[in-house]
């Protein structure tokens, strides 16, 4: 039921076009200088007043007879002058407007191309071409933004499907395995065990992928809290658990630390550093080596991880840091981690304006070194983070 009494919505008001406020201005700046120009015309040209004075008091020259009486002269004088800036007024007005619609026009162009362009239809640009001024820099720059957004939708689909994909197959490992133990007309207690505790492996599968998933968001937010850190102390933290796991893999694991001090999030540094050394004893050979080493140069502090394995193409190694990606467009392998890893790298060097490369080795492995900026610098976007990431693969 309607409440009573209430006051219906004020209409919205609206505002006047950008062509109609131009015109108002156009024609405004116009008339002025119009009306200025006749006023200061009997200051150029005297002669020319006093003709014009004459000939609206009937009087055309020296010798004539004086006639006409002073207040008709003067409302004659008047309404001429009214007649004359109606008349500018009016002219102001329309070449105002067409002045106007000219620079409106490209302008048109861009809204209406801009409002057919949706999420389904990306692919498509506006494609000004112009002579380099305002309105063909905002074509393009509009362009760029598309570009941009049909890239982020394209990895979002992607991402999305493979995480589908992921999270799908334990349960339906897990599902397959408990029909095949109600199927079973004698189940033993061991045969439950086994399948209790393939349950609980893909049960941790699924909680590694999870926290990974988190991990990439929480990076992908950026940095948060920001304090002043010695990269060399970060490694130092994160070495000894890696240590265990390289010496279970048969991989030595080597250390080169100096004293590399940042301005960067903890809880993300930390994580990065860890993720590089899991990807690098992961993906690694039986007796394979992995060396972690830290500097100050000059472009700034850097962490570098280099690691022995396979042979990789140096066409592949963009697709490394792309998630659920091992080589190529190959999925990672059961028990290898899900693919995640050196995303979370990118995506937190990304949110501290640290510079990210990696070259392939010619025996096989990896050489990867991230180069954050100079101790005080403030990433471009720096935003709240609540708890950085965890290692995760």
């Amino acid at each position: 039921m309607a409440e009573l009494g209430r006051a219906a919505p004020a209409r919205a008001f609206r505002r006047p076009t950008l062509r109609a406020r131009m015109t108002l201005l156009y024609g405004a700046v116009i008339c002025a200088s119009g009306i200025a120009l006749a006023s200061v015309m009997p200051l150029l040209a005297p002669g020319l007043f006093i003709r014009r004075k004459r000939a609206i008091a009937g009087q055309p020259g020296p010798g004539a007879a004086r006639g006409g009486h002073p207040v008709t002269f003067v409302w004659q004088v008047f309404w001429n002058d009214v007649t004359f800036v109606v008349i500018m007024a009016v002219l102001s007005l329309a070449a105002g407007w067409l002045i106007a619609g000219r620079f409106v026009r490209p302008l048109r162009s861009i809204i209406t191309a801009a409002r057919d362009i949706s999420a389904s239809s990306l692919h498509r640009r506006l494609g000004l071409r112009g002579h380099g001024d305002e309105f063909t820099e905002l074509g393009q720059t509009l362009d760029g933004l598309f570009g941009r957004l049909e890239a982020s939708f394209q990895a979002q689909r992607h991402f999305i499907a493979n995480a589908s994909h992921e999270l799908r197959t334990p349960l339906t490992a897990g599902r397959a395995l408990l029909q095949v133990a109600l199927a079973d007309p004698d189940p033993t207690v061991r045969t439950l065990r086994a399948t209790c505790e393939e349950l609980l492996e893909l049960g941790d599968q699924q909680e590694r992928l999870i926290t990974a998933l988190l991990a990439l968001a929480s990076s992908q937010r950026g940095a948060g809290h920001l304090e002043c850190l010695d990269l060399a102390d970060i490694a130092a933290d994160v070495l000894p658990a890696r240590q265990e796991e390289a010496a279970r893999r048969g991989i030595r694991l080597r250390a080169a630390l100096v004293s590399a001090p940042v301005t960067a999030d903890p809880n993300l540094t930390e994580s990065l550093v860890a993720n590089l050394l899991d990807n690098a004893i992961q993906h690694n050979l039986p007796g394979g080596q992995a060396e972690i080493s830290t500097a100050l140069t000059p472009a700034g502090a850097v962490v570098s991880v280099s690691n022995t394995g396979t042979l990789i193409s140096p066409d592949a190694v963009e697709d490394l840091f792309q998630p659920f990606r091992q080589l190529g467009t190959e999925r990672t392998r059961r028990g290898e981690g899900h693919g995640l890893g050196l995303a979370i790298v990118r995506a937190i060097a990304d949110a501290h304006d640290a510079a990210l490369t990696a070259r392939t080795r010619p025996a096989g492995g990896l050489d990867i070194a991230v180069t954050f900026p100079r101790p005080g610098h403030v990433p471009r976007a720096v935003r709240g983070v609540s708890g950085g990431p965890t290692s995760s693969h």
